[in-house]
């Protein structure tokens, strides 16, 4: 027992028998109805109680001074402002994830928004709180005794705050670049890793882990866990230029592309790419590249063969393609090391998609504002049958053939005259 209770309760028992010498709880057996009866003890009594009661109450641990909302308003009011800006940030990743700056632009962004929901806690704790949350991969529970809040309440404001991130700041976060500046930087860029002209993105999936289980038969991945499956579309800087999430885990890549919005605008011209060159007396608009579970199309490009059994022309094409394939593998890797909650997601089914696109957001916006890289979160090997061709493809199947050997081609007489 503690020291100090101790001797709380031997004062205590001074004081009651400086009081009534006359009782005595010792030496009485009847001590408790003596007590009871004395009209000068059960004032005592009460005042006992009360302060053992007090006591306990002032000895309980107290939620890290971290997390509390007290200390959380001073250190963004007062303390960060005494510490040099990079001991500063490295402190707020550890706790949220990304920089000050960083994180001072989201409440910015999203205060307008949150103040419309009539919450009543501050805007920034409300954000710290989910940042916290989606960097550290809590669950609401853990986070609830943290804060020293209701899980409930911890789970109604990370709901409220991941559906800002991805619907309020998707729009300005993550684009399709159809700007010229912006395009023709994106394969320029992407020219020089590869040499393959006028590539504008890389697309991949990747199974975001559920750990309550809806349907074992529905969400369960081609690695065996429950997930959500992810398909992002990035640029040369690893930033996210589209990401969709629409089909539990179970789903494979070419069905879950064929049934995104990207597809049908791009099957549709909705995107308009005014970027236009001639490889071989062939027109190539801007291309996104993919691996062999993606359908090869004029506007997505595909390996020749996953086995390297073409020609050397197709080799190094396929090489080469894979090389500008990796940027959107090390992306993924990113924002699961980022933003670890994706790595088990601890949230409804309902909700699970939105907190994904959430991630998303945040991680371009760490991307953009060059916010120090994690380390990766290292995905499955790739595996996966090449999809079969679909009667309404057979057209974009046919140009997107002749232009990636129209592609491979080129290269090879390019590099080969080296």
């Amino acid at each position: 027992m503690d020291q100090s209770f101790l001797v709380m309760v031997s004062n205590l028992l001074q004081l009651h028998n400086s009081l009534d010498p006359t009782s005595s709880l010792l030496s009485n057996a009847d001590g408790a109805s003596s007590l009871l009866h004395s009209s000068s003890v059960a004032p005592l009594l009460f005042f006992t109680i009360a302060s053992v009661l007090s006591f306990v109450a002032s000895t309980r641990p107290s939620p890290s001074s971290d997390y509390s909302v007290s200390a959380f308003r001073t250190l963004s009011t007062e303390h960060i402002w005494s510490l040099e800006a990079p001991l500063r940030d490295a402190h707020w990743r550890s706790l949220y994830g990304l920089s000050y700056p960083v994180f001072t632009t989201v409440v910015d962004k999203l205060k307008p928004h949150i103040a419309l929901s009539n919450l009543s806690l501050p805007s920034d704790y409300a954000v710290a709180m989910v940042l916290s949350r989606l960097a550290h991969g809590l669950s609401a529970k853990t986070l609830a005794s943290r804060y020293s809040l209701d899980p409930y309440l911890v789970s109604k404001i990370t709901n409220m705050v991941t559906r800002l991130l991805a619907t309020k700041l998707y729009p300005e976060f993550i684009k399709i670049p159809v700007g010229r500046r912006r395009l023709l930087e994106t394969t320029q860029a992407f020219e020089e890793l590869t040499s393959l002209p006028n590539m504008c993105g890389a697309i991949d999936t990747t199974p975001v882990h559920l750990r309550i289980n809806p349907n074992p038969n529905i969400y369960r991945c081609r690695y065996g866990f429950p997930s959500l499956l992810l398909q992002v579309v990035s640029d040369h800087k690893k930033i996210f230029w589209d990401v969709c999430v629409k089909a539990p885990g179970g789903t494979d890549d070419a069905t879950h592309f064929r049934d995104s919005l990207l597809y049908h605008r791009l099957t549709s011209g909705d995107v308009v790419w005014d970027k236009v060159i001639s490889v071989r007396g062939h027109h190539v608009r801007p291309y996104v590249v993919g691996d062999w579970c993606f359908p090869l199309l004029p506007f997505l490009l595909t390996p020749f063969s996953p086995s390297g059994m073409g020609t050397p022309a197709q080799n190094l094409f396929d090489g080469m393609l894979m090389k500008g394939r990796s940027v959107v593998v090390e992306a993924i890797a990113l924002l699961k090391g980022r933003w670890k909650i994706l790595q088990d997601l601890n949230t409804g089914v309902h909700h699970a998609p939105q907190t994904i696109v959430a991630c998303c957001v945040l991680h371009n916006l760490c991307q953009i504002a060059r916010e120090p890289e994690p380390e990766l979160w290292k995905e499955p090997d790739e595996s996966g049958p090449p999809p079969r061709v679909m009667d309404s493809e057979k057209s974009f199947y046919y140009f997107g053939e002749n232009l990636r050997q129209a592609l491979a081609d080129d290269l090879h007489q390019k590099l080969s005259s080296r």
